[in-house]
């Protein structure tokens, strides 16, 4: 084993929508940040599945791949760049048909400026507003709503005229050329950088680097950094300590075959909510015989996986369907017309057909977990919550889809319908005030030891029925503010306190200013 001589101030596991974005919120500090990804830079081609092809295995010992990513930017490579925020009751303890989610350890409102800071460093596109269920908002995104494509924007329309409240789906993508939807130019003018709005690489890299995703968005434009060290293709297995246990001392990495040891002030876990699991579970010693920072017994536990039912449409008369998710709905979010219990989102999905994607709650169970055997693989229980929900909010897909030109097929997909979870995993060291029940404190520091951070999903006490990305950068970026405060950093030149206006921040290499220059008409693009 080789111990790296240089040490570093802050460690970051993972370059994802925690790991990057934490990187890019701490690297104006100065401070010497070591950012260890396990994969490489994302492959520019499609070639099919972007997914590991790593296996992990479910309760009763059957083999699965499993629906994660590695590379820099992690799951955010190859995600639909949807970007909503949790609705504020879904930060408070709410009732399911299957029981009930626990509160967070902090409200929305305490946490919507982070939300403000999130939409503009990855460049969401929409207009506060338009979703009834939404939570209020100190700043208008930085750019308009991706504009729809015409049968898109035919069927907001009757919804509209039937009574719902379609909105444009916060969507993060690089600004992209003014043709309107349908031109058959649009592909061929958009530069590289530019969303050319193919609607063809949800589920793979894009081609052009112009989804906003953590690795153009965040972690790119920190690599001239003198400060900044991006290492790739070594996978941390497990974390050191001191003596006492209090401490981390060492992260311990397999790179080329060789084990290396680094070490660093604070280390950050954003490896995903399994994998973070994992290494805290494989990190046990004398101090920590559970696995370290699992003195709750909660390590690994709650585990919960996005519920999705995907729903392809029959279309009555011609239709070009292009660049299509960029509708939403929540109507149902709440419950409604008809359930009495919250239901969950629906979602426009990309493709040649009109698709629908149906996301209901998964409820957090401590059943529901991450465990390691004795041959250092990965094992997931998990026993799906959210299916009466998920067949209620098809009911009522139907049903709105009635007065329109579509029908609505189904293609049942997701955990609640068998088969290992595969989407959105979370909640494996869930954040609160009470040690007992919690692995972390509501700053994402672990309860047991005082340089461990846990930045991915991980920390969610609930998952709600939107992707989790937005908030996991939200959270970065607020818990980003405060190490550098721990680290008694002043704030860089332009840098952000929780209730500024973003007048300065940098996305990909220009700042705001230069980035309105490449406004887009306020019909969208």
């Amino acid at each position: 084993m080789t111990v790296v001589a240089e040490e570093f101030d802050i460690i970051i596991v993972g370059s994802g929508a925690g790991g990057g974005t934490l990187a890019h919120t701490l690297a104006p500090t100065g401070k010497r940040i070591l950012i260890i990804e396990r994969g490489g830079f994302a492959p520019m081609a499609r070639q099919g599945s972007a997914q590991t092809a790593e296996t992990w295995y479910d309760a009763h010992g059957r083999p699965f791949s499993p629906a994660v990513h590695y590379y820099v930017g992690g799951a955010t490579k190859v995600y639909g760049a949807a970007l909503c925020r949790l609705r504020p009751m879904d930060f408070a303890s709410i009732g399911h048909i299957d029981g009930a989610s626990p509160a967070w350890p902090f409200g929305y409102a305490e946490f919507e400026p982070w939300y403000d800071k999130a939409e503009w460093l990855y460049q969401v596109h929409g207009k506060h507003g338009e979703d009834p269920t939404e939570g209020s908002w100190s700043l208008e995104y930085l750019w308009p709503p991706v504009t729809h494509d015409p049968i898109v924007q035919q069927l907001a329309d009757e919804l509209t005229l039937a009574g719902y409240q379609p909105f444009h789906t916060p969507t993060g993508v690089l600004p992209g050329e003014p043709d309107p939807p349908g031109t058959g130019a649009r592909a061929r003018q958009a530069g590289p950088g530019r969303c050319a709005r193919c609607g063809t690489s949800d589920g793979s890299p894009c081609v052009r680097h112009a989804r906003a995703d953590a690795d153009v968005i965040a972690v790119r434009p920190l690599l001239d950094l003198p400060n900044v060290t991006l290492l790739v293709g070594a996978e941390v297995t497990r974390l050191e300590t001191d003596s006492r246990g209090r401490s981390v001392t060492g992260v311990v990495a397999t790179r080329a075959g060789a084990r290396e040891v680094y070490r660093g002030d604070i280390v950050v876990l954003a490896a995903g909510a399994v994998n973070s699991a994992r290494i805290l579970l494989g990190s046990a010693c004398e101090a920590h015989p559970g696995g370290l920072g699992n003195g709750s017994g909660q390590v690994g536990r709650n585990l919960m996986c996005h519920n999705h039912t995907d729903v392809t449409c029959v279309v009555k008369g011609p239709h070009c369907a292009g660049f299509q998710e960029t509708l939403g709905l929540n109507d149902f979010y709440l419950g409604g017309r008809q359930a009495r219990w919250p239901l969950g989102s629906i979602q426009l999905l990309a493709g040649r057909a009109v698709g629908f994607r149906l996301t209901t709650e998964d409820l957090p169970r401590p059943a529901n977990r991450v465990t390691v055997d004795g041959q250092g693989r990965v094992r997931l229980a998990h026993v799906a919550t959210g299916d009466g929900a998920a067949r209620l909010l098809y009911r009522s897909l139907r049903t709105m889809l009635s007065g329109t030109k579509m029908i609505a097929q189904a293609a049942p997909s997701g955990p609640a319908r068998g088969g290992p979870p595969a989407a959105d995993y979370a909640g494996t060291c869930r954040a609160g005030a009470d040690p007992a029940t919690s692995v972390l404190d509501p700053s994402c520091r672990a309860h047991e030891l005082d340089n461990l951070y846990v930045v991915d999903a991980s920390f969610f006490p609930s998952i709600g029925a939107v992707s989790p990305a937005l908030t996991i950068m939200a959270n970065a970026i607020r818990v980003g503010e405060h190490l550098a405060a721990r680290l008694c950093c002043a704030p860089a030149a332009g840098a952000l306190t929780a209730r500024d206006r973003p007048s300065e921040l940098t996305s990909v290499g220009l700042s705001v200013r230069q980035a309105r220059d490449l406004a887009l008409p306020a019909s969208g693009w």
